[in-house]
């Protein structure tokens, strides 16, 4: 059976998972490289760009365990920086000037939100179905008895 679910612990499926992670981790290590200029331009910038490392973070941990939230968290960290690095050379932040589209950290930080959003569409998480979902209730509902006693 081929597939890309990353929770299939193939070789495909691992090797997505690590690109995704590297991906993740790298859009966080730029935004910590240019936090303390972020935070020179405004102090809600550098905020931002702290968000994204957290997020870049946490979304490492998500992916590594196989949790579906790991790659949303993840598309959501990577396409907010995007679209924020498209407003700032367009009509510019709140209280800040409109900055130059060339700026090389900024372009490789574009070229790894766009990789990681891309592999996000295409690798398709596990998702309960509705009898998995019945079963995960009834468990925790039996484990919670167990322990009352």
């Amino acid at each position: 059976m081929n597939t890309l679910n990353t929770h299939n612990p193939t070789t495909q499926g691992k090797l997505l998972m690590w690109i995704g992670i590297l991906l993740i981790a790298l859009e966080g290590l730029i935004h910590l490289l240019d936090a303390p200029d972020s935070f020179d331009d405004a102090t809600y910038k550098g905020l931002l760009f702290g968000a994204v490392v957290i997020g870049a973070a946490v979304t490492s941990v998500g992916i590594y365990r196989g949790q579906r939230w790991g790659w949303t968290l993840g598309a959501l960290t990577a396409g907010s920086a995007f679209i924020g690095y498209i407003i700032s050379r367009t009509t510019g932040l709140p209280g800040l000037p409109v900055e130059e589209w060339l700026e090389p950290l900024g372009v490789l930080s574009l070229l790894v939100e766009g990789l990681f959003i891309g592999l996000y569409l295409v690798v398709p998480v596990p998702r309960r179905t509705p009898l998995q979902n019945k079963v995960h209730r009834t468990k925790t509902t039996h484990e919670r008895q167990v322990h009352k006693r």
